[in-house]
C-alpha cells in the first residue's frame, strides 16, 4: 500500500456517531468511505425485543454480512484511494461475546477466526466514547423503528464490553475520544480539532496525506488531469518583477473583504441549517441540504478568496506547494 493511503476505522457503541464521523472524514481527508449495511439483517427487530432467542441468528447474519462487505473490497479501494469506515470487522467477536454463550460461542469463535484471518488489519482505529445517556438521546433523535426497543441496561453492557475490547486491542493504533460534549455536525471547532487529531495520528503513523489535486483556471478537464497547487499558482503567476508594498496591501484588503463575505456565506448556511431540522428530523441531511442549496454562492466566495490568496504569494514570491512540504516534514521531525 502507498504510504498516502490509509485505512481507518471508527468505532464505538450504537448511537455513538459513527456513520456521521466517517462522511466527514471521507469528505475532509479525503477518502472512500465503507458503511455497514445494518439495516438489511431480518433478525434485528426480533433480536432487540427478546436477545436471548434470536442472539445466535442475527449474530451469525453480521458476521457473514461484515465478512462478504469487507473481503476484498477493502483490499481494491487501497489500491485506488484512502478508505473510511464506519464499523471494524474485529468488533463482531465483542458483541458474539455479549449475546452469546456455550455451542453457540464456541461454534461463532470457529466460523469468526476463519473468516478473520481473510481481513485487512487498518492503520487508525477512532474509538468513539459516550454515556449512556447521550447514547439514548442519540439513538431516540434517528428514531430507527428497530432500536426502540434497546434497554438501558443493554447499551450499559455495550459500552462496557467496548472498553474492555479495547484495552486489550493490539492489531491497529486506537485512538479514543468522549463525544458527550461534542458536536461535529454544528460545531466547527470540534469538527477541526477531531479531524487535526486523526491527521496528526496517520502522520505519526507514516502516512503522508497528499495535497489536493487542483484544476487550473482555463484548462479543459483532460488537460488538467493531476494537476496539483504548485500548478495553479504558476497558472495565476505574472510576468518578471516583484509586486510594490502598495499592491501587496491592496490584496490583503481584498482578502480580507472576501474572507468577511465567505463568512457570512457561512452563517447563512448555518441559520438555513436550523430551518431545516425541525422538517427532514437529522442534523447531517439538514447541513448537506443547506450546503447543497448555497452551493454556487459558496464555490464562488471560496474562489475568489483562493485566486487573491496566490496572487499574494507570487507577489511575495512564495511557493506554497513546496513551503507546505517543508513545513510538515519539520513537523514530523520534530515530533
Amino acid at each position: 500500500m502507498s504510504s498516502e493511503r490509509f485505512y481507518i476505522a471508527i468505532e464505538g457503541p450504537i448511537g455513538v456517531g459513527k456513520t456521521t464521523l466517517a462522511r466527514i472524514l471521507g469528505e475532509a481527508l479525503p477518502a472512500e468511505v465503507l458503511l455497514e449495511v445494518f439495516e438489511e439483517n431480518p433478525f434485528l427487530s426480533d433480536f432487540y425485543a427478546d436477545r436471548a432467542r434470536y442472539a445466535f441468528q442475527t449474530q451469525i447474519f453480521f458476521l457473514l454480512s461484515r465478512y462478504r462487505q469487507q473481503h476484498r473490497v477493502i483490499a481494491e479501494t487501497l489500491r485506488r484511494s484512502s478508505l473510511v469506515s464506519d464499523y471494524l470487522f474485529a468488533k463482531d467477536w465483542l458483541f458474539a461475546h455479549l449475546n452469546l454463550k456455550g455451542d453457540e460461542l464456541e461454534m461463532y469463535e470457529r466460523v469468526h477466526a476463519i473468516l478473520g484471518e481473510q481481513i485487512p488489519s487498518p492503520d487508525l482505529v477512532v474509538y468513539l466514547r459516550a454515556s449512556t445517556d447521550v447514547l439514548l438521546q442519540r439513538i431516540a433523535f434517528r428514531d430507527r423503528p428497530y432500536e426502540r426497543q434497546m434497554s438501558r441496561a443493554y447499551l450499559n453492557d455495550l459500552s462496557l464490553a467496548y472498553e474492555r475490547f479495547f484495552a486489550g486491542f493490539t492489531a491497529a493504533p486506537v485512538l479514543p475520544f468522549d463525544t458527550d460534549e461534542m458536536d461535529i455536525v454544528r460545531d466547527d471547532l470540534a469538527r477541526a480539532e477531531i479531524i487535526g487529531r486523526i491527521r496528526s495520528a496517520l502522520r505519526a503513523n507514516g502516512h503522508q496525506l497528499p495535497l489536493p489535486e487542483i484544476e487550473p483556471a482555463g484548462l479543459s478537464r483532460g488537460a488538467s488531469a493531476g494537476r496539483r497547487l504548485a500548478d495553479l499558482q504558476r497558472s495565476l503567476r505574472p510576468g518578471p518583477g516583484r509586486a510594490t508594498p502598495l499592491q501587496l496591501y491592496r490584496h490583503y484588503l481584498r482578502l480580507v473583504a472576501e474572507i468577511g463575505a465567505l463568512g457570512a456565506t457561512l452563517a447563512d448556511i448555518w441559520a438555513r441549517q436550523d430551518e431545516l431540522l425541525p422538517r427532514v428530523g437529522n442534523q447531517q441531511e439538514a447541513y448537506d441540504r443547506a450546503i447543497e442549496e448555497a452551493g454556487t454562492v459558496l464555490q464562488e466566495k471560496l474562489a475568489a478568496g483562493l485566486s487573491i490568496f496566490l496572487q499574494l504569494a507570487n507577489d511575495s514570491g512564495v511557493d506554497l506547494e513546496s513551503s507546505y512540504l517543508r513545513n510538515q516534514a519539520l513537523k514530523e521531525g520534530s515530533n
